[in-house]
């Protein structure tokens, strides 16, 4: 009963996820939250009030101009009578509306009136997500401070197409729900890291660009065992087919240069874990349009110019965080390559990882896989750790970092 008198008010958006909605509303009472229904136009045309009322054995709110309901201002009461409001699912319409101030109808009057934490289930087709304007919108909302699980990839219930833009399942936002309201005490309770994760992708005209195999397994699993630690992750991610830890505040990026910025704007902090895999370099021009390839023709020189050092950069930044954490994922001379990287970085602990065919986790190495095999690199010497799941390593690191907390004293 994690969310015992948590009082969490369901925004029940207009798109064929709101079935999921009411298995959602079912499992936040299983952990004793007190839930109240509001229903978009829309979303009564994929599920009724009746059924969300008998779930939630509440009144649910359906008009903003209901005489009865809105006697006392009832959107207002709506807005703050909560710990938090959930949006789900969270339309490209919801969206695009909280984003641009809009408050024409219950659900977008109250999102706008609200000093309440907001989460946000977005589900929509994989093409309305990946949209210039959605992507803005989201950006947009993420810098207000709204907080989204999801979307998911696979298979649309509506069209039959395949991608990313599935409502994330009620387990994983009730999870998220649950981060949000009641969040763990533990050993990095009030402590703020920041963690990077996945590639950067450097544009060479409008539709290639430069990247790696980085699958950003490593770095998210990370994220979430520190979030379950108690701490204030901010996890600042390349473009990956992943969906955004619960619990953690999640600021997503493209390129090397962007993720410097985004990183330095969340020092100060009290621990950095550098999982990224930042591109080196990056064409010194973008090119506006599609590199013709023509019969006869050399291939075009690509100039290059080097990206920032993100790791170097905080671990000789003025606002340094108490303990650094770098990963070299490396061919060849593994600990040799990890110590210079150690000592050249300004890093407490540099996380070796083998990624050649022939380290043996798997056909490509660790990068993209389940499984790490990882060496801790310090100037204590080096540890060498088991192969074990990402997850596990995850775990692993997260409490060395709060051991090594703890002996600080700030």
């Amino acid at each position: 009963m994690t969310l015992t008198d948590k009082r969490i008010l369901l925004i029940i958006g207009g798109g064929i996820a709101a079935y999921k909605a009411l298995d959602l509303i079912r499992r936040l009472r299983e952990r004793g939250a007190k839930v109240r229904c509001v229903l978009t136009v829309a979303a009564q045309h994929f599920v009724t009030p009746l059924a969300a009322g008998a779930l939630s054995a509440d009144h649910v709110f359906t008009d903003l101009f209901d005489r009865q309901d809105e006697q006392d201002v009832g959107h207002i009461r709506l807005a703050r009578e909560c710990d938090a409001i959930v949006v789900a699912p969270a339309t490209a319409d919801l969206m695009a509306k909280l984003a641009n101030g809009l408050a024409n109808d219950l659900a977008s009057a109250v999102l706008l009136a609200t000093d309440k934490p907001v989460l946000m289930a977005p589900a929509m087709n994989p093409k309305m997500w990946s949209h210039p304007a959605t992507k803005r919108n989201r950006a947009t909302l993420a810098k207000d401070g709204v907080r989204f699980v999801g979307p998911n990839r696979g298979e649309m219930a509506e069209s039959g197409e395949a991608g990313e833009g599935r409502m994330a399942e009620p387990v994983e936002i009730a999870d998220a729900v649950e981060a949000l309201v009641a969040p763990p005490v533990g050993p990095l309770a009030g402590r703020r890291i920041v963690v990077t994760s996945g590639p950067t992708h450097e544009p060479l005209d409008p539709i290639r660009y430069i990247a790696n195999r980085s699958s950003g397994k490593q770095g998210h699993a990370i994220a979430a065992a520190l979030a379950k630690l108690g701490a204030d992750v901010r996890l600042v991610s390349g473009p990956v087919a992943l969906p955004d830890p619960a619990g953690v505040t999640t600021i997503h990026v493209e390129t090397a240069r962007q993720m410097q910025a985004a990183v330095e704007a969340q020092l100060p902090a009290d621990a950095g874990i550098f999982v990224a895999a930042v591109a080196d370099w990056r064409p010194t021009v973008e090119i506006g349009e599609k590199i013709k390839k023509r019969s006869g023709e050399a291939p075009p020189a690509v100039e290059m110019i080097e990206n920032p050092d993100i790791l170097a950069g905080v671990g000789h930044h003025r606002h340094r965080p108490w303990l650094i954490v770098g990963f070299a994922a490396e061919t060849e001379n593994l600990l040799d390559n990890a110590a210079a990287k150690l000592k050249k970085k300004g890093a407490d602990f540099i996380v070796a990882n083998d990624v050649s065919h022939d380290s043996g986790v798997n056909a490509r190495g660790v990068m993209g896989g389940d499984r790490n095999r990882v060496k801790i690199v310090s100037r204590d010497g080096v540890e060498e750790w088991p192969e074990m799941t990402k997850d596990e390593v995850a775990e692993r690191l997260a409490r060395l970092v709060a051991a090594r907390l703890q002996t600080i004293t700030v």
